[in-house]
């Protein structure tokens, strides 16, 4: 981390109707790389993730709160850092859109995670479009992301699975409320998301591929307008489109069902991500009500950013102080990992993804006077560019050339 030379990379301005809202705080000593030396096997998944500014230029930005306490305040950064202006819309809090258009060398993807409500299951989804860890999109120059995409799915707990099948523009088709990717489907009904899944998983060393099929229900408690540029340029944006929603896992390959309490979001780049960001630490934590989100970490440029959200019932966002930094025991591979804490202390429950350059954890902490359980992921961009580990992702993402 450049401690000598830490500089803030302007205000986050906030797009309207596809992302979120945040506080830029004490970014100091984010977290670094260490080198690894890989000796567990190439992971058990990808990612999702993020970082802050709230993005510009949003349309009917005037029908609705979408930060409190922070609408048609002026643009610009305040000497602390904070976020000091958003825009959101009330007609935007109608769901994801799938058909929106990606440019050559970007990127989006919508995430998913969701923990049981007997704390003996989880799960990620990422439907990826210009999918940002892929190998082969990244080798061929970026030129056609609807040429590279891919549904990730992870099954944490008793009978754990790990699909990430890259996929052409000949099996990929969509509309709004649609995607396609393969025999895979995704589609928002109006007030919850449906992921029907036919994928077969990939494990190292073993060529019997098993297969996972079953559905997955997402049903937000509430829809947040507002999404939020990661960076001054804005060619990174998020947006945390239901910080808090009801889950129903009934997969029949393998045999698990569930229901329990997730997180629905929404990325979209322009650039690949490793141009953008060196680092990050991400959580996202559910509250007696409402929900949190802390994000911080290391820019392409240098500049650091660490914020604090806290959204309301209705999903609405709201700045909040960031806690104190909390670190974590390094990852088997040596991935640091840092979170934040009321009292700079928090405790790994499950390493959920221990990866070459990314990991994914269930944490124990304490935010803003409770007790919660947070899902947390630490991503190292400098790792992921490498040439070893570029050689070794193709063992776990297998490619469909039709």
């Amino acid at each position: 981390m450049h401690t000598g030379h830490e500089k803030h990379g302007g205000a986050m301005r906030s797009h309207a109707g596809d992302g979120d809202a945040a506080q830029i705080g004490d970014a100091r000593d984010v977290g670094g790389i260490v080198p690894g030396d890989g000796r567990r096997p190439l992971w058990q998944s990808l990612a999702r993730l993020g970082g802050f500014v709230s993005e510009t230029g949003a349309e009917n930005a005037d029908t609705g709160p979408v930060l409190r306490g922070r609408r048609d305040a002026p643009s610009g950064r305040s000497p602390d850092g904070s976020l000091v202006r958003t825009a959101g819309s009330a007609n935007d809090r109608t769901g994801p859109r799938f058909d929106a258009p990606i440019p050559a060398g970007g990127y989006t993807w919508w995430y998913i995670d969701a923990i049981s409500e007997d704390g003996q299951h989880g799960l990620t989804i990422i439907a990826f479009l210009g999918s940002v860890f892929s190998p082969y999109y990244k080798r061929s120059g970026r030129g056609d992301p609807l040429n590279h995409c891919s549904l990730n799915v992870a099954l944490y707990g008793p009978s754990a699975r790990w699909v990430m099948t890259e996929r052409p523009n000949g099996s990929v088709e969509r509309d709004v409320t649609n995607l396609q990717i393969g025999p895979s489907h995704v589609e928002w009904k109006g007030d919850a998301l449906e992921i029907t899944i036919e994928e077969r998983d990939k494990r190292l060393f073993n060529p019997f591929r098993r297969k996972v099929r079953g559905k997955v229900r997402v049903i937000p408690e509430s829809l947040n307008p507002a999404s939020f540029a990661l960076d001054p340029a804005e060619n990174h944006i998020w947006h945390c489109m239901a910080p808090r929603a009801r889950i129903e896992v009934d997969m029949e390959e393998p045999g698990v069902s569930w229901n329990g309490k997730g997180y629905f979001d929404h990325n979209r780049g322009s650039e690949p991500l490793e141009d953008g960001f060196r680092t990050w630490h991400w959580s996202r934590a559910h509250m007696k009500e409402g929900a949190v989100v802390c994000y911080e970490g290391e820019r392409g440029d240098g500049s650091v950013f660490a914020s604090a959200i806290r959204f309301g019932a209705d999903g609405i966002p709201d700045i909040a102080d960031l806690p104190p930094a909390a670190r974590l025991p390094s990852s088997a591979w040596r991935i640091k990992r840092r979170t934040r804490s009321d009292i700079g202390v928090s405790e790994v429950i499950h390493t959920w993804e221990d990866t070459p350059f990314y990991a994914r954890s269930e944490l124990s902490t304490q935010l803003y006077g409770e007790d919660v359980v947070s899902v947390q992921e630490s991503l190292d961009m400098r790792r992921f560019a490498s040439p070893l580990v570029q050689f070794m992702l193709p063992y776990r993402m297998p490619k469909e050339r039709r």
